[in-house]
């Protein structure tokens, strides 16, 4: 098959479609609501939306497909690695931008907060790329999970290069990191952007498509493990500053909430990514010894989670 903007849209709404009903069997109680969307400079998305579920309290799994005069913050960034454009070419260029974004926010503390994106960039003079990755944010680390979770996104980088595991998690450490905090976001995952060159663009776009199907079997196996955990209110008022971690990376550092906001992208669809609630407490310290202080000291850079004995 021929590889386009317009196929590798068309693939993405059926990703779209797999996960939306994925995710339904798996909350047991919700159905997700589709809001449709035109942005005034060229193109547009559908947001689905997914709220007050069994399991899932409020997420969204989004596609998009915009396109237009190239924005200036990404003239100045540095939008291929190798290759020599010269400022001119870049301003007379449009770009097309395409992916599926996902951030699921559980009702219950025992299950994660879940991120995926993947996306697929272009320029009529001749840049293109894939970004993307899938990353784990849980209110409570649970190792056996993080090493199921870790393991997973390891096997699907193996089946294409043993190099991308390794690279690619320690990317998604550098860049889901709270850096005012001196904390990850939560255990990681993978994390790639720009790809492009390394091998040829159809082995790359195949690698790509596996991070998308990967997702919904890895999350639906996490929440079948944790959802039925019993829990309190104390477990409950550490998940709301957990959420509120999320919202600091996610307004302070995220590069796609910048992208979306500076292309004039819908507001309501990229800040679906934000928790129904969420909490902040001043100067709050744990507990000794407790499951809040375990999981604080664990949220670091570079853990090897697959091998770890918990």
């Amino acid at each position: 098959m021929e590889i386009s903007r317009e196929n590798i849209s068309d693939w993405l709404k059926k990703l779209q479609d797999s996960i939306c009903s994925d995710l339904e069997q798996a909350d047991g109680g919700s159905k997700f609501e589709e809001d449709n969307w035109i942005r005034s400079e060229g193109g547009g998305g559908r947001t689905r939306i997914i709220k007050e579920g069994n399991v899932i309290e409020k997420g969204g799994v989004l596609f998009s497909a915009v396109h237009g005069a190239t924005p200036d913050f990404l003239l100045k960034e540095k939008v291929h690695s190798n290759l020599a454009i010269a400022k001119a070419d870049q301003a007379n260029s449009n770009f097309f931008a395409t992916g599926v974004s996902i951030v699921i926010h559980p009702k219950s503390p025992m299950v994660p907060i879940i991120h995926m994106n993947i996306r697929y960039f272009e320029m009529d003079n001749g840049i293109k790329w894939l970004g993307g990755g899938i990353d784990l944010t849980p209110h409570y680390i649970n190792e056996n999970d993080a090493k199921f979770f870790h393991g997973e996104l390891k096997r699907v980088c193996d089946k294409h290069d043993p190099t991308y595991y390794p690279k690619f998690k320690k990317w998604a450490d550098d860049y889901f990191f709270i850096n005012h905090r001196k904390e990850t976001r939560g255990i990681g995952g993978i994390f790639f952007d720009k790809v492009n060159e390394e091998i040829s663009f159809e082995k790359n776009l195949n690698f790509w498509k596996d991070v998308g199907t990967a997702f919904a079997p890895i999350y639906v196996e996490l929440i079948n493990r944790n959802k039925n955990k019993q829990y309190t209110d104390k477990n409950t008022q550490w998940q709301l500053l957990r959420r509120g971690r999320y919202v600091e990376f996610n307004l302070v550092y995220d590069k796609g909430t910048k992208f979306g906001l500076e292309t004039n992208g819908r507001v309501e669809s990229i800040l679906m990514s934000l928790p129904k609630l969420a909490g902040w407490e001043y100067d709050f310290k744990p507990e000794k010894n407790s499951e809040e202080e375990k999981t604080l000291n664990l949220l670091k850079k570079d853990v090897d989670w697959i091998n770890t004995s918990g």
